[in-house]
């Protein structure tokens, strides 16, 4: 048995231009995705999965994500004042999901950089890595079937999705030499093929187990795809030195970093968090 994996990091200092206007003071991240905002369901997620230290990666101007995980007594004594309990309650947990260690990328070179910055929070310990831009939905969390394939393997672990040849340009795509069940032991990885230079259709989501090796790696590593130093490149380096196994996992992981997949979301969620306006809207049509 390995050890558990108690932090995460979650790159949260990209400049959310897809959403602008709307995101020209709001972090991306703070967007509601059903009654919370995204980055709520990514730490709940890795809270799930067994993480109670995050590691949030910032960009100057986005200290309101801070502030949501933070305690926030006066509005707490309002709402106990009034009687609000259940919303007191969701308040009280937020700021209880986890501990929360902030730091910065001072500016926006790629995710593999991003991760980088958090280099000096993180123990020698694997650790798991989360992007907010998708939020897992269904009955096992994403981490958590990562962190389990991590506890029969002990390598690096990538959270993979089968795709279309039109959607893998999107990815990072990676070849695999053996398959156990839903495991894919990976021997090559590529950012942002072309369909006809993809080594497989099966796509890297932004779920991963990684070792405290990656560091090493991604502070040598030359940028890549769009000038960016990219995480997956570091992730490649990394093959030299020991297995890299991908879990092809069960469940879905919802879009919410792009307008259409937020719409697409928020459209999919309707039914559980606001069932009447969604009838209204069914009944439109």
């Amino acid at each position: 048995m390995t050890q558990p994996i108690r932090q995460c990091v979650i790159p949260a200092a990209g400049l959310g231009t897809r959403f602008l206007p709307a995101t020209k003071a709001l972090p991306k991240e703070l967007l509601p995705v059903g009654n919370r905002p995204a980055i709520q369901w990514g730490v709940e997620e890795a809270a799930a999965a067994g993480a109670s230290e995050m590691v949030v990666v910032l960009s100057e101007g986005k200290e309101l994500i801070r502030d949501h995980f933070a305690p926030s007594p006066a509005l707490e004594d309002l709402l106990s004042a009034r009687g609000k309990q259940a919303q007191l309650e969701a308040v009280r947990a937020v700021s209880s999901l986890a501990s929360f260690t902030y730091t910065y990328q001072d500016e926006p070179l790629g995710l593999g950089h991003a991760v980088l910055c958090a280099r000096d929070h993180v123990a020698q310990e694997p650790f798991f890595c989360l992007l907010p831009d998708d939020v897992s939905y269904g009955a096992a969390p994403v981490l958590s079937q990562l962190g389990e394939a991590f506890q029969r393997f002990g390598t690096t672990i990538l959270a993979l999705m089968r795709v279309t040849e039109e959607q893998i340009s999107r990815y990072g795509s990676v070849a695999v030499a053996e398959t156990v069940g839903r495991y894919h032991r990976v021997t090559n990885v590529v950012e942002k093929p072309a369909a006809k230079d993809a080594p497989s259709l099966l796509a890297i989501m932004g779920r991963y187990v990684l070792l405290p090796d990656i560091f090493d790696h991604l502070a040598h590593q030359s940028p890549g795809a769009g000038g960016e130093i990219q995480l997956t490149d570091g992730i490649g380096q990394m093959l030299g030195s020991g297995d890299i196994w991908g879990v092809e996992f069960e469940g879905e992981l919802l879009d919410v970093g792009t307008l259409e997949g937020w719409y697409a979301t928020m459209f999919r969620l309707a039914p559980e968090y606001a069932p009447k306006a969604f009838e209204r809207a069914q009944s439109v049509h």
